[in-house]
């Protein structure tokens, strides 16, 4: 269970770190340092003009081929997800990330020496509270043809279920789980990398992994090899190289049984990251890599997005004590039925007002406008809303009966979904400019539940009812 109160951490003092980029094969110096709050992980490239700062979001994202590339301003770095994923791990949530290279170093091929490196550093609270974001529906990512399929749900924790299989003898189908991230240090921080080594041949004749030495990289041998490839491997590498019982080059030893699965999920939990922010649900994938990952990161990032619109909405609850009731509106108001389109005022202050309107079968427009799959028309919401802010602008003179509200304009009028027989509108209307000689200016939202129906903007003019 986490904490909904947990701080938001840094690290207490910056870390250097050195190595080896896996395809560049170029050594990169990094100093990672403490962050202030909400800043989240960008990478500093030292080494450009300007030093242009890399901001870790999915919308960043250039490449994803072999590792995941980011890159703004101009700047790329590349193969961030096992540092990523060392910072998600070790739940730490702000740093910069000085770096003098395109690429962080590969290290042994896993998130293990980073997650050392950070422990040693130590971690610090700060004082606003961690920006979780929970995931609240389902939100899956599906890619048929790649039999790619990634679900998010959710959960008061972060739990991570990750299925691979490569069709290949010598895996299989393999499995790796957290039930919490906590268990990422001793679980999958020290997961390596891993190829086939019929990719291995192939990224060797394009030039890359000009840093891989056999040290890094679980090699999985999935074809019959001839004693002059395992010759040709040993010179090109500067080692003897042999095919073990697994099933894997003999350069180095697994870790765990499952550890191709194992980094899988920690390539996961990095790449994750470009959310930008610590997440809170169930995440399960079957077979992901890091297309689908940064894929999928964007989608939950322009669901964060759609929550923070509605977020700006209040929802109220029908059933609260109204301001004024139908007959204490009839007061204010001079419409009645069936033109009266207010049931009640929820809320009312100098510069907004909350109305409801109760859409009901029995209403007389129903008759008239498709009765047999009615539709409460975009016009009368408008009105209804319209008699919302005429209470609103009534509410300024001592005498509202004496004065009727006419309206000048409607601009922006949209109608976004459909109200049926059934359904509660919630009307707000929000004052854009003070009130000048009588004349509103207003703009108005019609929901109902979470979902906004309308919204338009309204003026208006308070009139002298004649003979009062």
């Amino acid at each position: 269970m986490l904490d909904m109160n947990v701080k938001q951490r840094t690290i207490q003092t910056e870390i250097s770190i050195s190595g080896i980029g896996l395809h560049t094969g170029r050594t990169v110096n990094m100093v990672i340092k403490p962050a202030p709050e909400f800043h989240w992980y960008k990478f500093k490239r030292v080494d450009l003009e300007g030093a242009p700062i890399v901001a870790v979001d999915a919308d960043n994202v250039t490449d994803t081929s072999r590792g995941t590339t980011i890159t703004q301003s101009g700047a790329s770095v590349s193969t961030i997800e096992h540092l990523m994923a060392a910072l998600v791990g070790l739940q730490i949530d702000n740093v910069l990330i000085e770096i003098d290279g395109p690429e962080v170093p590969i290290l042994d091929g896993s998130a293990k020496i980073y997650v050392e490196k950070l422990l040693e550093a130590g971690s610090v609270d700060q004082a606003s509270d961690r920006d979780y974001y929970e995931i609240r529906d389902n939100i899956a990512y599906v890619e048929k043809d790649r039999k790619v399929e990634i679900m998010a749900m959710p959960l008061d924790g972060y739990r991570l279920t990750c299925m691979i299989d490569f069709n290949s003898p010598v895996l299989g189908s393999q499995h790796a789980s957290i039930s919490n991230i906590s268990e990422f240090e001793d679980e999958i921080a020290g997961s390596r990398t891993f190829c086939f080594l019929h990719e291995l041949e192939s990224l060797l004749n394009h030039n890359l992994i000009k840093g891989g030495d056999l040290s890094n990289a679980i090699v999985i041998v999935d074809k019959e090899v001839s004693k002059e490839e395992l010759d040709k491997l040993s010179g090109l590498f500067n080692k003897s190289v042999d095919v073990a019982t697994e099933g894997i080059l003999n350069n180095i030893k697994l870790r765990y049984q499952n550890e191709p699965a194992r980094h899988k999920l920690l390539d996961m939990i990095g790449d994750l990251a470009l959310v930008g922010r610590p997440l809170k649900g169930h995440i399960m994938a079957a077979r992901p890599g890091h297309a689908a990952n940064a894929a999928f990161a964007k989608k939950i990032k322009a669901q964060i997005r759609k929550d923070k619109n509605r977020k700006n909405v209040k929802v109220y609850d029908p059933n609260m004590v109204p301001v004024y009731d139908t007959v204490q509106i009839m007061k204010i108001l001079p419409h009645r039925q069936p033109m009266l389109m207010v049931d009640k005022i929820l809320e009312l202050t100098e510069n907004h007002v909350v109305g409801l309107k109760n859409v009901t079968m029995n209403e007389d427009i129903f008759m008239g406008h498709f009765p047999d799959a009615p539709v409460f028309p975009g016009v009368l919401q408008i009105e209804a809303m319209a008699q919302t802010g005429g209470i609103l602008v009534l509410n300024t003179v001592p005498d509202p009966e004496n004065w009727l509200t006419l309206f000048l304009k409607i601009e922006n009028a949209r109608f976004k979904n459909q109200v049926t027989p059934g359904d509660t509108i919630i009307f707000t209307c929000e004052l854009l400019e003070p009130i000048r000689r009588g004349i509103a200016r207003m703009k108005g939202i019609g929901m109902v539940g979470d979902r906004v129906v309308s919204e338009a903007e309204l003026m208006a003019q308070i009139v002298k009812v004649k003979g009062n």
